[in-house]
């Protein structure tokens, strides 16, 4: 790591401790919380130089890049394992510096978000640590038993192979970041600096977060996916609805008013869906317990559209592998609702609909970008012609099935 004088505005800075991100529903990857409006996940070369050179009218779907962090394992004198974040500053205000990566202990900032003197004291979790930081950061009654926290794939399913509903928050994310934290310690030293991606977390301003992770696209692997590899992708998209649909789901969480906690899904309950099954799947999505969202059907078509539009025009650009995360507040209520219509007959007898006039607050934002290629890129190891056509054909079966919904078809 790069020395500090006195001068240094890096110098005095605490350590970060990265905290699992509780409100991860998707992916292989650990995304983890750096600060209450940033998250962070490992740095991958194509990922960064697709941030780095984002198309304007892409910005609003995907999450701010806010630059670059040193990270490195520390284990304690009782085995138990973190990660740390080394802050630091620019000296010279917050621009995005190209040359940073070349810099470990660089980060890179749109904003200088230790201006407000986020520091925090550095501690060290032990098991019964983490778990107790899992339940206090979640808002509402939202539980993580602690028996279930590190448990193996067994959580995910009953006997029977079917998922049941869990009084917990997601662990999917638990999972990822135990995972991590096993691979980092078996292939490296805790001197060894990792660089991770700082970026948005999309989902800060939601008080109960409902999340929709798809995946997008009628083709997963990316060019340099070995062939073994290839032919794993290739299979699992042939089974599930990424071959009949464009768009598969990949994890999900919805917040049950009634209940007070949410309904989570995976992405081996995505896996097996049928197109019939997608579609009841995305019903789900918009039933609180209580009441369907109808009210939010009309803002997610035309976040939709508006995406849809975007993508046609990035000629060269492959998405593939990117997840598109649709989400909303489960906590807002709306007023004058009706019995629950007949066609929405598999939802549970309780839940009536919801024809709110308010605007919702709903959003969609493309995310995990490793495998993106695009003409110039430094990665990029095919050039493609015209738009990504397997993204926009799931994309127009979204939204017709969104509009299907609202229709009662």
């Amino acid at each position: 790591m790069v020395g500090q004088s006195p001068r240094d505005p890096r110098a005095g800075r605490t350590p970060v401790l990265l905290e699992p991100f509780v409100h991860q529903v998707g992916g292989h990857v650990s995304v983890m919380k750096y600060d209450e409006h940033t998250v962070c996940k490992p740095l991958v070369s194509q990922e960064l130089s697709f941030y780095q050179a984002l198309p304007l009218a892409m910005r609003q779907f995907t999450p701010q890049y806010k630059g670059i962090v040193s990270v490195h394992l520390k284990k304690d004198s009782l085995g138990n394992l973190t990660l740390l974040a080394s802050p630091s500053l620019q000296p010279e205000g917050c621009g995005r510096r190209d040359d940073a990566v070349g810099d470990p202990s660089v980060t890179i900032w749109h904003k200088c978000a230790w201006a407000a003197g986020s520091d925090r004291a550095l501690v060290t979790w032990s098991h019964t640590q983490l778990s107790k930081t899992f339940k206090d950061s979640c808002p509402g009654k939202v539980l993580l038993r602690p028996e279930l926290q590190y448990r193996t794939d067994s959580l995910l399913e009953d006997a029977n192979g079917n998922q049941a509903e869990r009084n917990s928050s997601n662990p999917w994310g638990l999972r990822c970041h135990r995972q991590h934290l096993s691979r980092l310690s078996s292939k490296h030293n805790e001197n060894k600096l990792h660089q991770f991606l700082l970026l948005e977390n999309v989902v800060s301003k939601y008080n109960y977060p409902c999340i929709l992770d798809l995946k997008m696209g009628t083709r997963q692997h990316g060019d340099d996916a070995s062939e073994e590899k290839k032919a794993r992708h290739i299979k699992k998209c042939e089974q599930s609805t990424s071959a009949s649909l464009g768009v598969r789901v990949c994890g999900m969480q919805v917040y049950q008013a009634d209940k007070g906690h949410f309904l989570c899904k995976d992405k081996y309950y995505g896996r097996k869906l049928s197109p019939e099954g997608f579609r009841q799947t995305l019903q789900q999505f918009l039933c609180n317990g209580n009441q369907l969202r109808t009210d939010l059907l009309e803002p997610i078509v035309l976040r939709l559209k508006a995406l849809l539009a975007v993508i046609r025009k990035q000629s060269s650009y492959r998405f593939y592998s990117s997840s598109l995360l649709i989400i909303y507040d489960g906590q807002e209520q709306k007023e004058n609702t009706t019995p629950l219509d007949n066609h929405l007959h598999f939802q549970k007898p309780n839940c009536t609909t919801s024809h709110g006039t308010n605007p919702s607050r709903v959003d969609v934002r493309m995310i995990d970008f490793a495998h993106t290629t695009f003409k110039g890129s430094k990665c990029n190891h095919t050039t493609y012609d015209g738009p990504d056509h397997g993204y926009i054909f799931g994309l127009e079966n979204l939204i017709k099935i969104f509009q299907n919904i609202s229709e009662g078809k």
